[in-house]
Order: C-alpha cells, then structure tokens, then sequence
C-alpha cells in the first residue's frame, strides 16, 4: 500500500460515509497516523441521491473527494481499494491492493440494499445506494419516456409509463414526489407529444401507513401531499416478484406492467469477513458493538454507523440507519480514541436525537422535531436548510443551492441528461419503432 512507518498510533478506517468522514476529520487533527479507505475516491450524501436520480442535481454537487480531507495532516492518508477480510488476531486487515497493519480499526462500512432474499427483484430491479445507480435510475426514466414517444404498442406504451417503487420510508416517498414532479412540469414542456395523465407513479408499502419511522401526523401529511401530487398508494402490499416486465403482489389481481421498478423497501449492514460469529448480528447484517462502540469481543476493533448496532432500552433493535447517528458516533469514537491512547477512561455514547424530516416535493415536507411535529412550506424550508448545512465541501452547498433556487422559480430540473445509456429490460417489451 505503500503507507510509510510512522511513529504515531495507526488508525485505520475502512469506508467514507457519513461516520468515517466524521471521525476522520478529528483524528487527521491528532498526533495519529490516519488511513481511510474506501472502494470510491468520493463522500456520497446519500440523502440527495434521489435528486440526481430524478435530473434535480448532477452527480458532482452531492459528491466529496476523500482525498481533501486526509490532505489536512502530513500523516493522514487515503487508499482506494475494498477491504476483503479483517485478521484480528495479527492486527491486520486485507484488501484488494495488499494488507494493512492497524492499532486500531474503525469499521464504517455503512449499509447495503436489502431485497429480502427476493432474488427476481435483486437481478431485475433498480435500487439507489450509490451515484453510479441513481445516474441508471436517471438514465432509465429518461430513456422510458424518449421510447414512449415512438411507440405504437398501447400496452407497450403503458408499461413505459408506469413508474413504481416498493418503500414508502423518506427514500420512496422522495422519489415518488421527485417524479411526479417530472410528470407535472417537465413532461408537459420537453414531450408535448405525450400526454402527462398516461404517466403512473405508485408507491408499494408493506405497512399500513407511509413514513413508518415517523409520527403518525407526518404520516397522514405526506399521504395527502402524495396523493396531492398523483401518486397511487398501495399499503399492506408485498412484493412478490419482479420479471423485469411485471411487478406481482400479494394481493389477488394487484400486479403492475413497467419497465421502471425501484426498490427503496430496506437496508442491511454490509459488513467485512473475518470477525467471529458472535460479533455479528447476522440477520441485521450489523455488529454488535457496547456503548463505547467496541465490537463484541475486541478492544481495538469499533464499528459505528448504519454498521453498528448499539443496544439499549430506548433503542432494542440499534440505533436508526440514517445520517445522524453515524455522525454522532463519529465525532464521539474520536474522542474515546484519544482518551484510550492517553489510558483514560472511556465515556459511553448516547445518541441526541435532532429529529425526523422527509420532503415530498415543492413547498411540501414533514418534520419531526421531537413533541413539533408540522408539515408544509415552512418544514420544506427547514429540509433545504438542514440539508445544505450538512452537505460536504462549500462548493456543494453553493451548486445545490443555486440549483434548487433555478429549479424553484423556473419549474425545471435542468439535469435532465442521459450521459450514459442504461442498457434495460426494454428490448423485451418488444417496442415497435418502424414508424418514426
């Protein structure tokens, strides 16, 4: 890896989500040497994917470089490589590019989509946890549309017109309020030759109400913005089955024909191979870590982020899998470090929550902030803001804000480009273009 010797303590830090930035931005200001590794060379905020998915930011706005933040310390630095399994009892890790020695290892590894063992949904489906797949969601929405227009199969037509995602948490209802947006503004305007009223959005939810993690208020409110929007909702539905051409449910003659299916229904941990079994809650797919981070039966092995799972009485099943957690246990883990080098004694975590929002589209969110609990323009403001003050990198902050203001007086998403084709199902449909 060509990482020189170095006479401060090793820590490393395996991924640059949300928790491994967090740490690694106060060790990189200690006498430590600080590796971080990552399979990309950039921070992704997640919680804007769905706006380059849906042609509202290009990729770069949402997008951190890895490197700008170990440069800060002559002893930080970055390797770009995937770590393949952990060897605990040499202090070592593997990865794609040779080993690595550690005195302590920080497992950040995020999370994962979860398809729930449904194998036709994971070949078929598309999913959203990185840029390269919501540039294919974009790609593929677009590409829909364009082929919508030459065809003169109605059924053809229909299924290219059908947009339907499984999860009604934030990520589904966001896409769905994104795409609807799509269907009321921007269709109109660049495909006058298509009808809008042909375009279906539906939203599958398992649960009897979107917005689960949420009070029941928000819940209610971002039903009715939905439906506001156009958005069919389908609760108490499962997902049986994708072919790439069908979406079939658990429910007798409910079943869906589109060439655009997304699947925002769950996430798992993801976690590294080498750690024994006991660490591991192999159902979550998460560590089990106790309240100073530690993973289950190691003392310079920590796991924070959607990774770990911390249990206590107010949180049984862990903390939740979203961006504030991973920072917190980020910027406390930082400070534990310190104080095991300097052999003090560790102080547990306890988690602040800020609250909850979900945006569902223009001057429309809901927001739970601990007993306030309120929905409209005024959280819709309050979203944008809080989104932006945790946006990595001013010059991220500057586009994206610039851009939502563009897209909010002019009605438009200027993104809408198809940079690079995604090869779909499409060719299946049989899609008649002899007659142009």
């Amino acid at each position: 890896m060509n990482i020189p010797i170095s006479e401060n303590p090793r820590v490393v830090i395996v991924g640059g989500g949300f928790a491994g930035i967090s740490i690694a931005k106060r060790l990189l200001k200690q006498k430590l040497q600080v590796i971080l590794l990552d399979r990309h060379n950039y921070h992704t905020f997640q919680p804007l994917l769905y706006q380059v998915s849906t042609s509202g930011l290009e990729p770069d706005s949402i997008a951190y470089p890895l490197r700008k933040i170990t440069r800060r310390s002559k002893d930080g630095y970055f390797r770009l490589t995937e770590v393949e399994r952990i060897l605990p009892e040499e202090n070592k890790i593997q990865t794609s590019i040779g080993e690595l020695s550690y005195d302590y290892l920080v497992l950040a590894t995020g999370s994962k989509t979860n398809f729930f063992g449904n194998k036709s949904v994971e070949d078929n489906a598309m999913w959203m946890k990185t840029i390269p797949q919501a540039l294919n969601i974009r790609s593929l929405i677009l590409e829909n549309l364009e082929q919508a227009v030459i065809t003169e199969d109605p059924a053809v037509r229909k299924c290219l017109l059908n947009f339907v995602v499984a999860g009604a948490g934030p990520t589904g209802v966001e896409l769905c309020g994104a795409i609807a947006e799509v269907r009321n503004h921007i269709v109109p305007r660049d495909f006058r030759d298509l009808d809008p009223n042909e375009i279906e959005i539906h939203l599958i939810e398992g649960l009897d109400r979107v917005l689960p993690p949420m009070s029941e208020k928000a819940s209610k409110e971002a039903d009715r913005f939905l439906k506001e929007l156009g958005v069919e909702i389908h609760l108490n539905t499962m997902v049986q089955g994708y072919d790439g051409k069908k979406v079939s449910t658990n429910k007798e003659g409910l079943s869906f024909d589109t060439a655009t299916f997304i699947w925002a229904a769950g996430v798992s941990g993801a976690p590294v191979k080498g750690l024994k079994a006991s660490a591991l809650i192999e159902k979550a797919g998460r560590y089990e870590v106790n309240v100073f981070n530690q993973v289950n039966g190691y003392e310079n092995i920590f796991a924070i982020g959607d990774i770990a799972l911390m249990k206590n009485e107010k949180y049984p099943k862990g903390h939740p899998m979203v961006a504030q957690p991973a920072i917190q246990q980020g910027r406390h883990l930082a400070k534990n470090i310190k104080r095991l080098i300097r052999k003090e004694k560790l102080i547990p975590f306890e988690y602040n929550d800020k609250g909850t929002m979900a945006t569902v589209g223009r001057n429309k969110a809901v927001v739970d902030l601990g007993k306030m609990k309120f929905g409209g323009f005024f959280a819709w403001f309050l979203w944008m803001f809080i989104h932006l003050y945790f946006l990595v990198g001013f010059r991220n902050r500057i586009v994206t804000f610039f851009n939502w203001i563009y897209n909010y007086i002019n009605f438009d998403k200027a993104s809408r480009l198809i940079i690079r084709p995604f090869k779909s199902n499409r060719e299946n449909l049989e899609v008649d273009q002899k007659k142009v």
